[in-house]
């Protein structure tokens, strides 16, 4: 509902008792909004640009419950605009067309600026994104994209070029703190309901809100319509303020379960898989059991951490201890052979083993370093002793000729002789750790080095 000059009132009227609760305390200005003090603090560029009703084309990105769409009318209002809203989940081009033709008319017949809200925008496929961009550009619309996906990889950088990110961060303790006291007072005044909170329950709810103030606010009101219900009070009793006590016990029955943050194509999945590498990584097993658990609790694939696992053996641990690649080999094969009860558990074992091996990633380090070496000298030739002799063309040409067979060396090494073009002649690029097996490798390349050595001494004595 919008007033003449362009606010929107958000007063209570009759017809808003049958909004949510999180709908009826939606902030109307900066002044009551809560959270984001990164980018809203006083003086901050965003919050200049909204009171300034100068606020161009953005993007928020966060998680859910933490003002996006409150943001957009915020910014609508301030603006003097209108706000249409679409929704990438059910709408598509012939929507998207529709609300440009309706902004254009609002500008030639009511001299009115639009402020296109698009949630969830990451939805969008590339040829949905680029119907925004012409309009953008022209001024037709003020663009206002919400997403909890990272903007960088979901949407296009011609999207990106034309509106700042910003990231909005879950909402603090006190945060949610403040939002509860405001529907407190809201429902005293509005539903002459005096809302107590026993014991640890406020601490409960604000635990389970996790940082989402709409969550919170729908979990208090589903606790009060349930213990309205509880009370059998009549309509005479109701004229006096009920009392409605929230207990803990009464919060647990009516949140339920907490669903876990996770989802398998978004940035959740990847925060806990990388908290988890890092980890393992780390020689911490509580912590990767920790983060494993979390996995599986957001119902992730168990498998996919057997294959990070067999990743970190490689990358991190290598050889210093080569066991770990086939630990998570086996790891991976219990989970197939006997299914996800006692194959979770391997792959558990294997983490543990993991996060306590010793760590290297000196293979890691030097494969990195070949492949940019072979890139950058790939012109130059094997050298002819190293060439394999085919026929009696290539055997007349001098392939294969001078080649030392370490088999017939003494040791099985042929000192001295070099096996990568003359022009690298002298490259190292696996520098063994002193940790682990990796240590007596270091003793052996170190050994051959000292071979090599005398066998040129010797050379060119």
């Amino acid at each position: 509902m919008t007033s003449g000059n362009g606010t929107l009132d958000l007063t209570f009227t009759a017809d808003q008792q049958f909004q949510p609760l999180a709908a009826q305390l939606r902030p109307n200005t900066l002044a009551e909004y809560v959270g984001q003090e990164h980018i809203l603090a006083p003086g901050m560029p965003l919050t200049q640009a909204i009171e300034q009703g100068k606020c161009q084309s953005v993007i928020f990105w966060g998680p859910p419950g933490t003002g996006k769409t409150t943001l957009a009318e915020i910014i609508a209002s301030h603006a003097d605009a209108e706000i249409a809203r679409v929704s990438a989940v059910t709408s598509g081009i012939k929507e998207i067309r529709a609300e440009i033709e309706n902004a254009k008319q609002r500008i030639i017949h009511q001299q009115k600026r639009t402020v296109l809200f698009v949630d969830e925008v990451h939805r969008f496929n590339k040829s949905q994104q680029d119907a925004f961009l012409p309009h953008i550009e022209d001024g037709t619309i003020i663009f206002i994209g919400a997403t909890t996906e990272n903007p960088a990889f979901e949407l296009n950088q011609a999207i990106l070029s034309r509106a700042r990110v910003f990231t909005l961060k879950k909402l603090t303790t006190q945060n949610l703190e403040n939002v509860l006291i405001r529907a407190i007072n809201h429902i005293a005044e509005t539903q002459q309901i005096n809302v107590k909170l026993q014991g640890k329950s406020k601490a409960q709810l604000i635990a389970i809100a996790d940082g989402d103030a709409r969550r919170l606010l729908n979990l208090v009101e589903t606790c009060i319509t349930f213990a309205d219900k509880d009370s059998n009070a009549t309509s005479a009793t109701k004229e006096k303020n009920q009392e409605v006590v929230l207990t803990e016990q009464r919060i647990a029955e009516v949140a339920g379960s907490k669903v876990a943050l996770y989802d398998k194509n978004g940035d959740a999945f990847y925060d806990l898989i990388s908290a988890f590498h890092k980890s393992v990584r780390g020689s911490d097993p509580d912590a990767a059991l920790y983060w494993y658990a979390r996995i599986l609790a957001g119902g992730g694939d168990a498998l996919y951490v057997a294959r990070r696992l067999l990743a970190i053996a490689s990358e991190d641990i290598g050889n210093a201890d080569p066991r770990a690649m086939q630990l998570a080999i086996n790891a991976w094969d219990t989970f197939q052979r006997v299914g996800p009860s006692e194959g979770e558990r391997a792959i558990a074992q294997a983490t543990v083993y993991m996060a306590l091996a010793p760590k290297s990633n000196a293979v890691y380090v030097a494969f990195k370093q070949a492949k940019v070496l072979a890139a950058q000298t790939s012109h130059l030739d094997v050298p002819f002793h190293l060439k394999n002799a085919t026929s009696q063309i290539t055997k007349n040409l001098g392939h294969g000729q001078e080649y030392r067979y370490a088999h017939d060396e003494v040791n099985a090494f042929a000192a001295g002789e070099c096996y990568f073009p003359e022009e690298l002649a002298q490259t190292y690029l696996y520098h063994p750790t002193e940790r682990g097996l990796e240590k007596q490798l270091k003793e052996k390349q170190n050994y051959l080095a000292q071979l090599n050595r005398q066998s040129d001494e010797q050379r060119y004595k």
